[in-house]
């Protein structure tokens, strides 16, 4: 009888007390991490789609800079605006590129540092904002 009982005690497998809470430490510091990326990205996305309807909705440079604003207004977009746009023609058709960067405050100095940038281009080369 005891040793069955020995046996079945060497048999267990587990995770100990401070393994659990190093793994949910880890857990929770990429849960809090992408809580605050995630809203910046959906960001970058209606960017994205904003300006492929400015890009529709204009024939010149403040045409498509008011449409991008109005659709900004409508999607939630802060972080660029339509004076910010790089607006270019390319073989008689028109470009519209964006670039900006987002800085996250993490804690105490460190911060994350997001770049984004898109294009309506078919070749996907953004055009850059002279410096």
């Amino acid at each position: 009888m005891q040793t069955a009982q020995r046996f079945s005690l060497k048999s267990q497998h587990g995770i100990s007390l401070i393994g659990l809470i190093l793994s949910l430490g880890v857990i929770v510091l990429i849960a809090m991490l992408a809580m605050k990326v995630v809203p910046t990205v959906i960001e970058y996305t209606s960017i994205r789609k904003a300006i492929g309807v400015a890009k529709t909705g204009g024939t010149t440079v403040n045409e498509i800079q008011n449409a991008f604003d109005k659709q900004a207004e409508v999607g939630y977009i802060t972080s660029i605006a339509g004076k910010d746009l790089m607006i270019t023609r390319d073989n008689g058709n028109i470009e519209v590129s964006f670039s900006y960067q987002k800085k996250i405050p993490l804690f105490g100095p460190a911060t994350l540092l997001l770049e984004y940038e898109g294009t309506t281009a078919k070749s996907g080369v953004s055009a850059k904002k002279p410096e």
